[in-house]
């Protein structure tokens, strides 16, 4: 089996379940690659060395141009804040890297395409990591429609809600609260949480034309942490928006992170002419299922145990009866992604693919602010 070395960039909770992915991934897929944790890369050498001692990375860098131009790494993760994506995606490319890229995937539509003439000039295998689209119960989704099991499509809704951000007493700024910072995030819930909603959505049902959004920030302001001062907070802490999608769908997205009682609360559901289908991130394992073909006697929603072994991925885990959950959707990622290349194939969501969650994002934020219909 050919080695791949991996180098990956930033130490926070998304360069752990990548990292995590790469320890799993041998022990229940029979991956083309095996993979060698060879460098791990943050500009804080302490914490670099920290992270890579638990995790088992080979080096340590603390400058991710060094690490890029190293012969020894074949595959660069990028794990760090939003608005460092695209420079080192690029340098990445440029070097002949193969790249898996967090999400979202850059600060704007216009630095996105930059990203995406870089790796398709280079021609190097890519993904933006929207590990959602991996959950079985949502793959399942993906089956089914595709099957055409709903019929045409109608309505598709979703939410992302969460709460921790509701003290005024939490700054903006630094390690663990960049998300607060417009100048690093780029957008608040909308690039964050809607972003899953809207590539999800994406995926499952087609292009979205149109976007009319609503913003909210209900604190204005709060200290910096970097600066120590109290400055205006940039980001959305709430966002809804109606759409309509390429189909004739239309769309309702809701996400905030003022909810209480909701830590990470993301929903969808698809009504068709036939069937309709509905997912919830706090019972991941489970596809809900609605058939109007059924016999009216017996018709109603019906549990689906995404669990048994001709289910997607299942087969390489567990028993039928027993579930998995969050982290194994790096692990199918991680699977498909090294096949795929093995095979010269793309992984979706490639940069393009992620290009167009971008593009709409951007048109819902647009949106918001001239309070406006705007077209995708």
């Amino acid at each position: 089996m050919k080695k791949l070395n991996v180098g990956l960039i930033g130490c926070g909770f998304m360069g752990r379940t990548h990292s995590n992915a790469h320890h799993q991934i041998a022990q229940f897929f029979d991956a083309p690659y095996k993979t060698v944790l060879r460098a791990i890369c943050d500009v804080n050498e302490e914490k670099a060395k920290a992270f890579g001692a638990r995790w088992g990375y080979e080096t340590v860098e603390t400058d991710y141009r060094k690490m890029i131009a190293r012969k020894d790494i074949d595959l660069v993760e990028i794990t760090t804040p939003n608005n460092t994506h695209a420079e080192i995606a690029i340098a990445a490319a440029e070097a002949g890297k193969m790249i898996i890229c967090e999400k979202p995937l850059a600060l704007s539509v216009e630095q996105g395409e930059k990203m995406v003439a870089a790796v398709e000039k280079a021609g190097v295998p890519n993904l933006c990591s929207y590990n959602y689209r991996r959950v079985p119960a949502v793959t399942l989704a993906k089956q089914l429609i595709d099957e055409g099991r709903l019929g045409r499509i109608f309505h598709y809704r979703a939410n992302f809600l969460q709460d921790w951000t509701i003290s005024t007493d939490l700054p903006q700024g630094g390690d663990a609260l960049w998300r607060l910072d417009v100048k690093v995030a780029g957008s608040g819930v909308t690039g964050d949480l809607l972003a899953h909603c809207i590539d999800t959505a994406l995926w499952l049902n087609g292009g979205v034309t149109e976007v009319c959004a609503m913003t909210e920030t209900f604190i204005k302001e709060r200290k910096h942490n970097i600066t120590g001062k109290v400055e205006k907070v940039g980001i959305d802490d709430a966002c809804s928006f109606m759409c309509r999608f390429k189909n004739g769908s239309l769309g309702l997205f809701e996400s905030t992170r003022y909810a209480r009682g909701h830590k990470a609360l993301y929903t969808f559901e698809i009504n068709g002419e036939h069937a309709s289908i509905k997912w919830d991130l706090h019972d991941p394992h489970r596809l809900q299922y609605f058939d109007h073909r059924d016999q009216s006697l017996v018709r109603g929603w019906r549990s689906v145990h995404v669990t048994d072994g001709d289910m997607p991925y299942m087969g390489k885990w567990w028993v039928p009866g027993l579930t998995i959950g969050y982290a194994e959707s790096f692990v199918h990622q991680l699977n498909d992604f090294l096949v795929n290349a093995a095979q010269g194939k793309p992984t979706a969501p490639t940069f393009r693919d992620a290009l167009e969650t971008q593009r709409v994002c951007e048109r819902v934020i647009e949106s918001g602010k001239d309070r406006a219909w705007k077209t995708v």
